[in-house]
Formats: structure tokens, sequence, C-alpha cells
């Protein structure tokens, strides 16, 4: 006789911040997304953490906690202000949402 496993699968919905019960879990998924767009581009420019700590007028120890994630002191629009001093343009645009959408949201788009 075979056994039943009662184990479900629990399909997600892509946003692990929204999955696990976060309030917040478009601003975090925002914080998370730009901390890559910026740890990306620390990474373009060989930067060291010291050298990237200069440039954002942080502690060294602030850029090891954007680089491994832990963003609890980092607004979205203070993650916005780095990305410009390395010498980026950020452009928000709004506009309608998505008709497959249930409410708005918020996306991150590289130009290259």
């Amino acid at each position: 006789m075979a056994m039943m496993n009662d184990d479900a699968i629990d399909v997600g919905t892509g946003d692990v911040f929204k999955d696990l019960g976060f309030a917040d879990a478009q601003e975090r998924r925002l914080r998370t997304e730009l901390a890559m767009r910026l740890n990306d581009l620390i990474k373009e420019r060989k930067l060291t953490q010291t050298a990237a700590a200069e440039i954002f007028g942080i502690a060294q120890s602030h850029v090891s906690e954007l680089r491994n994630f832990k963003l609890r002191r980092f607004s979205s629009e203070r993650l916005l202000h780095f990305i410009t001093q390395l010498d980026k343009d950020v452009e928000i645009i709004i506009r309608p949402k998505a008709r497959d959408h249930a409410a708005g949201s918020v996306s991150i788009l590289v130009a290259t």
C-alpha cells in the first residue's frame, strides 16, 4: 500500500515578501530591487566598500549591510540617491495600471 504525503505545496505569488505576509511587501521588494541594481553598479565600477562609502557619505559598515541586503537603514529614496551618486539618472514614470493587475505596481527597468 502506497503512503500518501499530506504535505501540500503552496504556489507562491512571485513576491516572497507578500507570500511571507509582510504588510509593506511592495516597499521591501522595491528596496531589494534597488539594492540589487546598486550592488551591480558598485561591482561594474570595481569599487571597494570603502570607496563606495566615500561616494555615498556613509560608513563602510553600512555599505557592507547594503551588499548583504540588510536594508533596514535604507529607504527607497536613499537608495535612489546613491544610484545618482554613481552617475546614473533615475526616471520615474507614472502611468495607468496594467489591466491584468488588481492594483498598481512598481517596477524597475535598467536602460543600457
